[in-house]
């Protein structure tokens, strides 16, 4: 799922969800758009297949949900693949 040929804009949107301000409160789908240059849609699906696996969260707010990284589900996963899961 994170290494399809998507040109790894999953693992930059998770990349850019760990610098300061982002990793603290998040983004909105619409801020993802924005910053990798895709649609809102496209956003959505990305976001929603990474919290889907776990690798995100989502808080709601009134402009709509900020999603941030799961630092622990992240870190478990890293180790699955560090044992050649």
């Amino acid at each position: 799922m994170i290494r399809t040929p998507d040109g790894g804009t999953r693992l930059h949107i998770l990349a850019w969800l760990r610098e300061p301000g982002h990793a603290e409160h998040g983004a909105t789908a619409e801020a993802v758009a924005d910053r990798f240059g895709m649609t809102h849609p496209v956003a959505l699906t990305h976001l929603r297949l990474l919290t889907a696996v776990g690798l995100l969260r989502t808080g709601g707010a009134a402009e709509g949900p900020y999603y941030r990284r799961d630092e622990v589900r992240i870190a478990e996963v890293a180790r699955m693949f560090e044992k050649g899961w």
